[in-house]
């Protein structure tokens, strides 16, 4: 029965989009190791909880076939922002993560040279009297 179970989880993965612009943080590739890292022995892995294994399948196979996008469709395309997929799409992809990070990192910088106690850096000294 783990035969038919790893090849559906297979298929799943074969199915399962894969988001280029969110390296390292994408979803399928997360789920991908997951698998292979639940089935290591492939066709031969024991599984220790059928059921629960194959509710796990039931439930990522739901989420890949749209089930609740159908089920419960939104009246619009936004967030409560106002912020559309695609900005939210580029808002999340890699690049621009990369981007904010290096950001806080430069206002962090100045933010410490600003209340730094070296003479010279950070704070003006006080003009002698």
């Amino acid at each position: 029965m783990s035969v038919t179970r790893y090849r559906r989880f297979l298929k799943l993965c074969e199915e399962w989009p894969k988001d280029e612009s969110k390296k390292g943080r994408d979803l399928g590739t997360f789920l991908r190791q997951r698998i292979a890292s639940a089935f290591r022995e492939g066709e031969n892995t024991q599984i220790s909880d059928p059921e629960k294994c194959d509710q796990i399948y039931e439930s990522l196979a739901r989420i890949n076939s749209n089930v609740y996008k159908e089920k419960f469709p939104r009246a619009k395309d936004t967030s409560f922002t106002g912020v559309t997929v695609e900005e939210c799409r580029m808002l999340l992809a890699t690049g621009s993560m990369q981007q904010m990070n290096e950001a806080k990192r430069g206002m962090w910088k100045t933010l410490m040279g600003r209340f730094s106690s070296k003479p010279g850096e950070g704070l003006p000294e006080k003009p002698e009297k």
